[in-house]
């Protein structure tokens, strides 16, 4: 006998966020960003606290579950865990963090999820607002990562996937009137949208944007779309206007005012109707980064009044260059994610308009809004403030690339895959649909590093016959076929002669250059250059604002997390570290770099030196908005200061001349004329003062402290009259010299060198040669000197002592060292003679070092070349005449000037997020460092050129070591390193290394330092 049996299937359905299918269900199609509000006056306060608007942020019930499958039921919900929305739950305890760059960190299947899908359930209650009685009601959710289902009162409403792009839902059928309601998300942390949001940034899920309640009545306004019309002599234009209504055409009208809110011109009638406003004469303005003027516009129908800025201007190709109202401009921009070190990507909006600002005071034109659309807000800001904007598609598989090493192998997945054309086509439908109203985008971008397909055509197709009032970026599609430019990321200076040679159809832009990772990028104004120089180069934007850390504590150490600091494997560790600023938004040296390098105005001297050369980089304005200031600058001399107006009108693009306005045969030493334009008024981004450009001129003159190299001649530094009688003893392999109240030791076996004064150590090791720093990021980059250096062992590099030798040349003491500076394994090394020299003049001691490189396996370049010295902790006031005040590297230091600067120890280190080289300071002059206990001061500077120098208390092998600034532990010695040569820094995590002219190459070298007592 047998039973009978069935065969059953678990779950017995393809789940919605396994559906290519289904990317939303009973969604509201999508539509410009707006607001209702009940009068024209309210809508004219572009204010939600006016608008009809409830919004629903704050604290929902919540529960994270493994799967969907073990989602609760709803009616548990109000026992549940409190979460704060919007934001994500691994920031709020549930799951954790994780970062990966390409990898997937899931099982790769599309467009197949597991079961095994991390699933927030949110709920809480609200109430219909009684004034919104009879209309109907909407939820919307501004992003929600990956993909939910909406729920009211228990009943589905409907599906939404596309983690960074809005989702709203008509609810109105599903409320109890009268009594409160409940409204429900079951969040999936992966979909088949998942497979196109390979974004390099953090893994992180939740409804992390805004969520809030509108009402539209029977007839009233759905969508609209106002686009604006320039005339060919750009003195006039129009606003067309495509309105899109419900409930019967009704009687729409639309109210144009002016900048100044004065009302320039009205219509009523149907939606259907052909709408447009003419603006021209003195009412016309052009919007453009540097003159983001924006007029009013108010709809209405009915009770419903929409308010949207709205601004003039014309993209277009023009042969092969791309005009904004008819200028090529120039792109200056960066990269910008979403993130907040607190909240991921839920960013504040004072935080997101901080950050803008700080754009805007650092003369960045352009941001591309990478990789995903952004927060409304952001959009409303850079209309403000005034941005160029590509707006790019949330759209990336990096992933496949792990299994496909190949680019066509990758694109068959979903890029040249007709089962997903579906789903690229909407991610370029939430983008343009959305966002179209807003003037300061001037590009749509197609997605970033999905490889190139069919589908990418299709998107192309669609966006170009939607809005052809604009340009379409692809990157990956580098022959242009689907794109108006050429675009790569992190090409070299030769990369870039070759593209403009090769390829002139179309113009070029660098969307991801200058990898600004920890200490760098270097190398900035050699891109600026090509980008000034060459027509076809249009402009890059720098990878990127600022670095993701999310803060973190760890055994009562709170610090800025990475890849891995959560567990999450696999990850990429601190390559989320690679912005212009800190995780908490602090700005970095290279920020201050860039903004000097892509500054609007620029000084240069005339041949004969008798003229500023002042050129206008605006394409639209010309500098009657900006004082000009000057000052010298000199060392050891009286520094004039004046100010005094620009006399000549210096229209955008064009240059003039201006007198230099000091006699430079008056000069006596090296002097520097510093000119500075500030603005005049107080803008919406910077108050009146703000400076906005400066150089520094150098006008000739002998160097302070220049002399000879010889060794006789020491230095020109000012010597005490004072003659003291120089005593040496030897006590086995030790020397003792005693000069005045200084004593020197020079170990005969170790060559170490010491310097007591009246009793105080100064140092108790060195001045010793030294070739070697900590590593910064782009040393360990792809294509960094790391790997080089390593290989050579130049981390374990001693002195070897094979001679030493000692004579009273009548008025001074010399003590000649012949050594070998080598490294551990390696047969290769520095030989050199090094000579000190203490005077027959108290409190001095000169260090002359004459080498070479032999051996087969000696680095074609360096770290450093120069001295190092371990002095007394209690050094600690130091003062520079130099580039400063803050830190450069002979390929990043344009934005520091020369002068004479103070600061402590402490103050001269940078604490980058990830712990690496930092705090050089370049083209000393001269050095003095004090022990202010003691009362001493050493003096140091170098023959004939300048110098550089770094004093800090952590030692180059900890900062290697530590992987966060609470790693660092502080030494009880000041570490000065003085250098006669340092290799730059360049951009190599994914760029180029630093270009020939700043790299340290391993040669013969001499020079002399000089310390002494003041």
């Amino acid at each position: 006998m047998s039973a009978m049996s069935s065969v059953s299937t678990f779950p017995g359905f393809v789940p919605d966020w396994s559906n290519l299918d289904v990317l939303h269900r009973n969604e509201v199609p999508a539509r410009a960003i707006f607001y209702n509000y009940a009068s024209e006056a309210a809508a004219l306060s572009f204010s939600k606290s006016e608008a009809e608007y409830e919004s629903l942020n704050g604290d929902w019930k919540f529960n994270y579950a493994d799967s969907p499958f073990d989602a609760p039921a709803w009616d548990e919900a109000e026992s549940w865990d409190t979460i704060e929305v919007p934001g994500h739950w691994q920031r709020q305890g549930y799951g954790r963090p994780h970062y990966t760059n390409i990898h997937y960190p899931f099982p790769v299947s599309p467009p197949n999820v597991s079961y095994q899908n991390p699933t927030g359930s949110y709920w809480r209650q609200f109430e219909v607002p009684e004034k919104w009685d009879g209309q109907h009601i909407r939820v919307r959710f501004e992003g929600v990562d990956s993909a939910f289902h909406v729920y009211v009162n228990g009943d589905e409403v409907g599906y939404s996937q596309g983690a960074r792009n809005p989702a709203e839902f008509d609810i109105t059928e599903y409320l109890s009137p009268g009594q409160s309601n409940n409204l429900s998300a079951r969040v999936y942390q992966w979909s088949d949208g998942s497979y196109l949001e390979d974004q390099d940034q953090w893994w992180l899920s939740g409804i992390f944007r805004d969520v809030y309640l509108m009402p539209f009545s029977e007839s009233s306004i759905q969508d609209y779309q106002i686009v604006p019309h320039v005339a060919d002599d750009f003195k006039s234009g129009f606003f067309s206007f495509n309105i899109t209504t419900a409930g019967g055409n009704g009687t729409v009208s639309a109210k144009l005012l002016a900048p100044n809110g004065a009302e320039l011109e009205t219509y009523e009638g149907s939606a259907s109707g052909n709408i447009t406003m003419q603006v021209s004469g003195g009412d016309f303005h052009l919007w453009s980064a540097e003159t983001p003027t924006l007029y009013t516009v108010v709809l209405n129908l009915g009770e419903q009044y929409i308010s949207q800025k709205v601004g003039f201007h014309r993209i277009e190709l023009s042969g092969p260059n791309m005009l904004v109202n008819g200028e090529p401009i120039i792109i200056y921009g960066v990269n910008r994610h979403e993130h907040n070190s607190e909240s991921g990507r839920t960013v504040p909006y004072e935080a997101m308009r901080a950050d803008m600002i700080r754009m805007k005071q650092s003369n960045i034109n352009a941001i591309r809004a990478a990789h995903q659309p952004h927060h409304p807000d952001f959009f409303d800001l850079a209309d403000e403030l005034g941005f160029y904007v590509i707006a790019e598609a949330d759209l990336e598989c990096h992933g496949f690339n792990d299994i496909n090493d190949t680019v066509y192998g990758a694109s068959q997945w979903t890029s040249n895959n007709t089962d997903w054309t579906g789903a690229y086509l909407d991610r370029a439908e939430q983008l343009v649909d959305r966002l179209r109203n807003h003037v300061s985008i001037i590009i749509w971008s197609l997605g970033n590093e999905c490889y190139y397909g069919q589908n990418h055509v299709e998107m192309y197709n669609w966006i170009h016959e939607t809005d052809p009032t604009r340009l379409v970026h692809y990157e990956p599609d580098q022959n242009a076929t689907s794109t108006d430019m050429y675009s790569h990321m992190y090409p070299s200076l030769e990369d870039m002669d070759e593209q403009i040679s090769n390829f002139t159809d179309k113009f070029y832009i660098l969307c991801e250059y200058a990898h600004a990772m920890g200490n760098g990028p270097g190398g900035l104004v050699e891109y600026v250059n090509k980008f000034r120089t060459e027509p076809l180069i249009q402009g890059g934007l720098v990878w990127e604002w600022n670095n993701h850390g999310l803060r973190h504590e760890q055994n009562g150490t709170e610090f800025y997390a990475y890849g891995g600091d959560f567990g999450d494997y696999p990850n990429d560790a601190d390559f989320i570290m690679d912005g212009l600023t800190l995780s908490d938004h602090t700005p970095m040296p290279s920020l201050y770099e860039y903004a000097k390098i892509i500054q609007p105005v620029e000084v240069k001297l005339s041949n004969d030196s008798t003229q500023m050369m002042i050129r206008n980089w605006y394409d639209f304005l010309d500098l009657s908005h900006l004082d000009a200031s000057w000052h010298i600058v000199r060392d050891g001399g009286a520094n004039a200061s004046t100010s005094t107006p620009l006399n000549v009108s210096v229209a955008a693009g064009e240059t003039v001349s201006v007198p230099v306005p000091i006699n430079r045969n008056t000069l006596d030493s090296e002097a520097w004329l510093t000119v500075e334009f500030a603005l005049k008024e107080d803008h919406a981004w910077a108050p009146a003062g703000h400076v906005v450009a400066f150089d520094q001129l150098y006008l000739e003159g002998p160097m302070a402290g220049q002399s000879n190299s010889t060794l006789q001649t020491r230095s020109s530094f000012a010597l005490s009259n004072r003659q003291t009688e120089v005593n040496m003893t030897q006590t086995g392999n030790r020397i003792m010299v005693h000069s005045g109240d200084s004593t020197f030791g020079f170990d005969l076996v170790r060559g170490n060198v010491t310097w007591t004064s009246n009793g105080v150590d100064l140092f108790n090791r060195g001045p010793e040669l030294y070739f070697y720093r900590a590593m910064t990021q782009n040393d360990n980059g792809q294509s960094g000197d790391a790997e080089f250096w390593n290989d050579a062992w130049v981390h374990s590099m001693r002195t070897q002592v094979r001679d030493v030798f000692w004579e009273d040349t009548g008025d001074a003491l010399e003590v000649r060292y012949n050594v070998r500076v080598a490294p551990q394994v390696l047969e290769w090394g520095a030989e050199a003679d090094i000579i000190y020299t203490i005077p027959h003049d108290e409190g001095a001691l000169s260090i002359h070092a004459q080498g070479d490189f032999v051996g087969n396996n000696t680095p074609e370049v360096l770290p450093r070349i120069g001295l190092l010295t371990h002095l007394n902790q209690d050094f600690d006031d130091v003062a520079w005449f130099g580039r400063g005040p803050g830190e450069n590297y002979p390929d990043s230091k344009q934005s520091q000037l020369f002068g004479e600067y103070s600061s402590s120890v402490a103050e001269l280190f940078t604490y980058y997020d990830y712990p690496q080289e930092n705090g050089n300071r370049g083209e000393l002059r001269w050095l003095q460092i004090g022990n202010p206990n003691a009362g001493l001061t050493l003096d140091a500077r170098m023959d004939g050129e300048p110098f550089s120098f770094t004093a800090k208390r952590v030692s180059d092998y900890d900062l290697n070591d530590a992987q966060h600034p609470h790693d660092l532990q502080q030494l009880n010695m000041t570490i000065l390193n003085l250098d006669m040569k340092n290799n730059g820094l360049g951009s190599a995590t994914v760029g180029p290394r630093p270009f020939e002219q700043y790299k340290c190459y391993s040669g013969p070298f001499d020079f002399t330092f000089h310390l002494k007592l003041v």
